[in-house]
């Protein structure tokens, strides 16, 4: 059996697609940059000699999640460049669960601030880049964000998105309101 060899943009993709995943289920302060190497089938050594620090792991797979969803929100302003088609594009990114899990570590680990200011600066640049495609008001923005940050917890407690826990009556009430709209 002959292996491919990966080029070293291909390695670091493999390694941040590993940390998503690692990250996502153990958060920061849980998972070791040895978890990150057993899942993307390298050595510890080898992913400190990428990364240098789980630090740098850790803000690297941050900044694929963000990029992620500005990837997502251009590709849906393309179409249509309004809050309601950008809602919808990241109605479609809820089914990414270890993706906006993610996040979620991501902003309770901000309190560390060397992690803090590159998970403030992703936050920034996807606020920024929806208000510069839409035209959308600071409070809109702040409306659509603060509708958006629900909707990642309620999908990183799999109140939505795929394989959802059976609903309960606070669920249902929840819900029924976002139909509503």
């Amino acid at each position: 059996m002959t292996r491919t060899r990966l080029t070293a943009e291909e390695r670091h993709e493999q390694l941040v697609a590993a940390a998503v995943t690692a990250f996502s289920h153990g958060g920061y302060a849980g998972t070791t940059t040895d978890q990150v190497a057993r899942l993307a089938g390298v050595s510890q050594p080898y992913v400190i000699r990428i990364f240098r620090t789980k630090q740098e792991l850790f803000i690297a797979a941050v900044n694929h999640a963000s990029g992620r969803i500005e990837q997502t929100f251009r590709q849906a302003a393309e179409r249509e460049a309004s809050l309601t088609s950008l809602g919808h594009a990241y109605d479609e990114l809820l089914a990414e669960r270890e993706l906006i899990t993610l996040l979620l570590h991501g902003f309770t680990a901000s309190a560390e601030e060397a992690i803090g200011e590159p998970v403030r600066a992703c936050f920034g640049r996807i606020y920024q880049t929806v208000g510069e495609l839409t035209g959308a008001s600071a409070e809109e923005l702040r409306d659509f964000f603060a509708v958006g940050m629900l909707l990642t917890c309620l999908g990183a407690m799999r109140v939505i998105g795929p394989d959802p826990v059976p609903p309960t009556p606070w669920i249902q009430s929840m819900l029924s309101a976002f139909e509503k709209h």
